[in-house]
């Protein structure tokens, strides 16, 4: 079976570009596309030996949302598999549920431009917390489905903690850069600790010292990475300061951002670390938010 990249569908703009943006991922990589709309007053397909012909069709506007993208991503991105699914169940459980079995999953992110932020609803923020796969959000250009714009040719940037890099993560940022032939910008931000501070600003030695430490570890964990892909070209920055703004700056003109998340498949609440929150809150990029054993 062909690996998969799920979008989920629920006619608005945002999903659109979701889709749009996840169709053209599946073409990079080689992968299929599949276009899930859950709702769960879908009523199940009728026996056309006993069904009524005048009968309501309680499906018809699910079924012109998934088959009309299904029509435009065909058109869009010919050659590529695509295929739909319609699913009478709640929306969340249904994307947690396809999320366990797909390469990724891509939902939309409603961008709310007075305080260019994240709209996360009851939807979204569940599923990117528990999803034991990739959830990539993608925010929709003003005005429009298409995805937000991109820099031709901007990194992919990936947020690590050299003490204790993740190899999930690190795959999938080498991945998707081999795939897009950009390069990869790793980014890592230490705040100072309170004992090193003065009344004129942080103390020199110990920034250095902590830059030092960090670049040698981040040299470290990317090692093995740049020998399994030599086509990508990578660079990092180090900085000491809050780990949230280094990589929101880092994102600016970025192809994807990619963060991990610690995975708590038994947790009764969302859980996403303070970096997560302010990538999907303020990065105008896609952000990839991957999964990694806590």
């Amino acid at each position: 079976m062909q690996p998969v990249v799920t979008v989920g569908l629920d006619g608005s703009p945002e999903s659109l570009a979701a889709a749009r943006w996840a169709a053209d991922e599946a073409g990079r990589r080689g992968l299929a596309l599949r276009l899930l709309h859950a709702w769960p007053l879908l009523a199940p397909e009728p026996d056309p030996a006993t069904a009524s012909p005048h009968a309501a069709d309680r499906n018809y506007w699910s079924q012109r949302l998934v088959h009309t993208a299904e029509a435009e991503l065909r058109a869009r991105r010919p050659g590529l598999s695509v295929e739909v699914a319609l699913v009478a169940r709640d929306a969340r459980d249904a994307l947690l549920d396809a999320a366990a079995e797909v390469e990724m999953l891509v939902l939309g992110s409603r961008g709310l431009e007075a305080v260019e932020s994240y709209f996360l609803g009851e939807v979204s923020l569940p599923v990117v917390a528990r999803a034991v796969r990739p959830v990539v959000l993608v925010r929709a250009a003003p005005g429009g489905g298409e995805p937000a714009p991109a820099s031709p040719g901007g990194p992919v940037v990936v947020a690590l903690d050299p003490r204790t890099p993740r190899d999930e993560v690190l795959d999938f940022a080498f991945h998707s850069a081999a795939a897009r032939s950009v390069p990869l910008l790793a980014v890592h931000g230490r705040s100072v600790p309170l004992h090193a501070h003065t009344p004129w600003g942080a103390d020199h030695g110990v920034t250095e010292e902590m830059t030092t430490d960090a670049r040698t570890r981040l040299n470290a964990a990317l090692r093995p990475w740049r020998e399994k892909y030599p086509q990508v070209e990578v660079a990092d920055s180090i900085r000491t300061t809050s780990p949230a703004k280094v990589v929101v700056e880092a994102a600016t003109g970025a192809a994807l951002l990619v963060v991990g998340r610690r995975a708590h498949p038994h947790s009764l609440g969302p859980r996403l670390g303070h970096v997560v929150h302010a990538a999907l809150h303020h990065a105008r990029c896609p952000v990839a938010v991957v999964p990694h054993p806590a």
